[in-house]
């Protein structure tokens, strides 16, 4: 069993740092099944929602793993999709997490946000699913601008009375679609996006957040260090009564004892 290099704490948010970014999903994974695990004794269904993103690769790959786990009964979600890319299309959310782990352990609902169709009604249509019960488990990231989801510094708003809408994303963002390797160039990255809101994810019971990688390195020390506002849309996790951020030494620096 791999055990954190460092720990910290900022604000309420823990901190887990692990050598690489392998320990740090197989960490990450382990806390979440042992968290949903004891969901599935306590109730009949666990509700979880997913980020899709390259940080999220070694988390899933272990999550898809684990075993004992009564898929059946877990409701699942992601929390953003591209306006404007066609059906079928590799860079869609949903088809990253059908090919990283809801094909793999088949939850019993999956809830795709649509790819196509009239943008605002989907956006309608996937909150009321949300708002159904609450949700019990959120699996994040964290982008190189500190977004949470699509909520972006010009967009975040940490008080949105809405669940989901509809935002145009920032250059950076863009760009770090680019530099994660899931679009050949910035022409080719959508303008716009669906996304849930910063309330929604935060409404969740329980927090698990994987930001590995010098890329990301950054966004962690303002998550961490900077003041909370929504220039930084990530500091707001220092507020979640159980949030847990895993890194790895490229993503969080140089160590305080070493």
């Amino acid at each position: 069993m791999t055990s954190p290099r460092y720990t910290t704490q900022a604000g309420r948010l823990n901190v887990e740092v692990f050598s690489t970014r392998l320990e740090m999903g197989q960490a990450a994974a382990r806390d979440a099944v042992s968290h949903l695990h004891q969901r599935l004794k306590e109730q009949d269904r666990v509700r979880i929602i997913f980020a899709a993103a390259p940080s999220q690769n070694e988390f899933l790959e272990y999550l898809a793993q684990a075993e004992d786990i009564d898929w059946a009964r877990v409701d699942a979600f992601h929390m953003d999709e591209y306006v404007g890319l066609p059906v079928g299309s590799p860079a869609l959310f949903s088809h990253y997490l059908t090919t990283h782990l809801f094909g793999k352990v088949s939850p019993g609902t999956v809830h795709k946000i649509p790819a196509a169709g009239d943008a605002a009604q989907n956006c309608a249509d996937y909150a009321r699913l949300l708002q159904q019960a609450p949700v019990d488990m959120v699996c994040l990231g964290i982008g190189e601008n500190g977004h949470l989801a699509f909520n972006d510094p010009p967009v975040a708003d940490f008080n949105d009375p809405q669940p989901m809408k509809i935002v145009e994303l920032d250059a950076i963002c863009r760009q770090q679609q680019v530099n994660d390797g899931c679009f050949p160039a910035l022409e080719y990255v959508p303008t716009h996006a669906l996304t849930l809101t910063i309330p929604t994810l935060m409404a969740a019971a329980r927090l698990f957040c994987m930001v590995p990688g010098k890329n990301k390195h950054q966004a962690v020390t303002q998550t961490l260090n900077a003041p909370q506002s929504v220039d930084c849309p990530a500091t707001v996790l220092r507020t979640h009564p159980a949030c847990t951020l895993y890194t790895d030494i490229a993503g969080f620096g140089e160590l305080p004892d070493e």
